[in-house]
């Protein structure tokens, strides 16, 4: 089988959330014998041509072609700009090679130019399963700026959708969102986010003195931060209780100057920042809007409980089992929780943070997924019967 992966990036290269789901995608895929190409750009000093994180097999099925993304624009829509040129750089390269591929999966704007001329009829070429992660633009917002730019992204976004022959979904309201736009249910392919079996923590969950909370990600207003720091401050009775560590780039960012509040830094590399989270109790998640946060797992894996706002698929990983669901924006239930988790019976915490790691082993491996995903193209390609 042969699969094209057109997308927005891949870990190391990007950052971000939706770029390590697509390295470990490709990974996975390249584990199981499949040939992919992949399709992506660099946005970071790694000499990309190297490949780094693959291993030696995994690059016999990986072709992997570069496309620049240019985005020097200021002004409001000018991302959508750049990545309708971006899909038509990709589109020059792979119009001549269509008739090779079994599916091509594209990641959000990275397949329009190549969705837009299959959907014109201009073309034709196996079946197209787009993947916009969650959504975000049709969920709560933040603030007036996220609101406007979700405003953008919004008519693009469904016309892509609808456009498309299959589309991703992580479930949940992920799903209803896709539903809601006119998808039929037929064509919406469920799958979860996952992480790698060498995630999972060996030892047994063990808990601290004082309550350890962290974040990880970047300083964002749609990841909750100014709610967060609110929290945090306002629990400033139960400080000899708690820390609060912060992992991402917050460099010339507001931080907050307390002495149970520590910065990290961005960490990639995953034994450091494995270690940094068997540390901790809790991984903090408070956003306004999310798809699946791989962020979510790798805590989860590292036996840390959750407390996560309920958006996207969010509550497919966290619920009263491993953690505390909470609504978006909600500041005042947010300091509520965080301080319920500090007052917290350790063997109740104790038990929090070991289903964590049992839900990951059983939901949310990779090796599962990515077979889910190729009996489903299997299937696909077996009921259309043109590729």
């Amino acid at each position: 089988m042969r699969i094209a992966v057109l997308s927005d990036g891949i870990f190391p290269y990007v950052m971000g959330g939706m770029q390590r789901h697509t390295y470990y995608l490709v990974k996975y895929l390249c584990r199981k014998g499949i040939h992919v190409t992949l399709y992506h750009f660099n946005s970071s000093d790694f000499d990309i041509h190297e490949l780094h994180l693959f291993d030696e097999n995994e690059k016999r099925y990986l072709k992997s072609i570069v496309i620049p993304f240019i985005d020097n624009g200021k002004l409001p829509g000018h991302y959508i700009k750049a990545s309708y040129q971006y899909s038509e750089r990709i589109y020059q390269h792979i119009q001549s090679e269509l008739s090779q591929y079994n599916f091509i999966y594209t990641k959000g704007f990275a397949g329009w130019k190549l969705i837009e001329q299959k959907h014109k009829n201009r073309i034709k070429c196996a079946p197209i399963g787009i993947k916009f992660h969650g959504y975000e633009m049709f969920q709560k917002q933040a603030a007036w700026r996220s609101e406007l730019e979700a405003l953008l992204l919004r008519k693009p976004v469904k016309k892509l959708t609808l456009q498309a022959d299959y589309v991703f979904s992580y479930g949940l309201k992920i799903s209803d969102i896709i539903s809601q736009l006119g998808v039929p249910e037929h064509k919406i392919i469920e799958l979860t986010a996952g992480i790698e079996t060498n995630w999972l923590r060996e030892t047994k969950a063990s808990v601290h003195k004082k309550t350890i909370f962290a974040y990880l990600g970047r300083y964002e207003r749609r990841k909750g931060i100014e709610e967060l720091y609110y929290a945090i401050q306002k629990l400033s009775g139960d400080k000899d209780k708690f820390e609060f560590h912060f992992i991402g780039p917050f460099d010339n960012q507001p931080k907050l100057n307390l002495e149970n509040v520590f910065y990290h830094g961005a960490i990639r590399e995953n034994q450091k920042l494995q270690n940094l989270l068997d540390e901790c109790d809790f991984l903090v998640a408070p956003s306004w809007s999310e798809g699946m946060p791989n962020v979510i797992l790798e805590a989860m894996s590292r036996a840390c409980a959750i407390i996560s706002t309920d958006t996207g698929a969010t509550a497919a990983m966290c619920g009263s089992d491993n953690g505390f669901l909470i609504e978006a924006g909600n500041k005042d239930e947010l300091v509520k929780t965080l301080q319920n988790a500090i007052h917290l019976d350790k063997q109740e915490l104790l038990r929090l943070k070991q289903n964590s790691v049992s839900k990951v082993r059983k939901n949310f491996l990779y090796e599962n997924i990515i077979e889910q995903l190729i009996n489903r193209i299997n299937k696909i390609n077996k009921d259309e019967k043109t590729f």
